[in-house]
């Protein structure tokens, strides 16, 4: 399980119980993160192969994800299940991930200094074998897919004409019913209600762009 999919240990703990049932439902785990603050949040991000989902699709993947999560029992707090979509600006955590987004803007930082510094921002370049191709401003450096600690995509009117574009070729949505273009550039994205949990509570809203 790479780190950029479950970095922390329990994170990585959940990472192998869920994938199965994820994976065995026809989706793919991007991101497994407990988050700790006023409620514990255990996000599960999940995709189609084509990079797409729907709420209800989440919100299945919740109730699958919710039974065996009662079952295994690997978090010993209280918290709520959040299963969303990766979102617009969306992390990196898969090599294939920087082969697929080639041509857009990213943000990418790495555990130990490389030429003097961690953060490099610039236009992916795809992969080449094991290292992450992008292009700043001195040129395209490679960096290695095992150094990287974060990685996303920048918000940019190009991405977001893109995955609109690519949403309404497969009929997703509607372009003509948006009102602004923030009514789909929501950070929540598709977000399913809580379904697990020791404590039961549910997150205030599930979220779907508007169509």
């Amino acid at each position: 399980m790479n780190d950029l999919i479950a970095k922390a240990a329990i994170d990585r703990r959940i990472a192998e119980i869920v994938t199965p049932v994820v994976e065995d439902m026809g989706f793919e785990v991007v991101r497994v993160r407990l988050m700790s603050g006023k409620d514990h949040i255990l996000q599960v991000m999940v995709q189609q192969p084509d990079g797409t989902i729907e709420v209800n699709q989440c919100a299945d993947v919740s109730t699958a994800l919710s039974a065996v999560l009662d079952v295994e029992d690997p978090i010993m707090d209280e918290y709520n299940l959040e299963v969303s979509s990766p979102g617009i600006d969306r992390p990196l955590t898969r090599l294939k991930d920087f082969d697929q987004w080639k041509g857009f803007e990213a943000k990418v930082e790495t555990e130990q200094l490389i030429d003097g510094r961690r953060r490099f921002k610039g236009e992916l370049a795809g992969t080449e074998g094991d290292e992450v191709l992008i292009t700043i401003e001195e040129g395209t450096i490679g960096l290695k897919f095992e150094w990287l600690s974060d990685a996303k995509l920048v918000l940019t009117d190009e991405l977001i004409r893109d995955v609109l574009k690519g949403r309404k070729d497969a009929g997703q949505i509607d372009e003509s019913q948006f009102d602004e273009i923030e009514t789909i550039i929501d950070s929540e994205e598709n977000v399913a209600p809580s379904k697990t949990g020791k404590s039961k509570k549910r997150p205030s809203r599930a979220t779907k762009e508007k169509n």
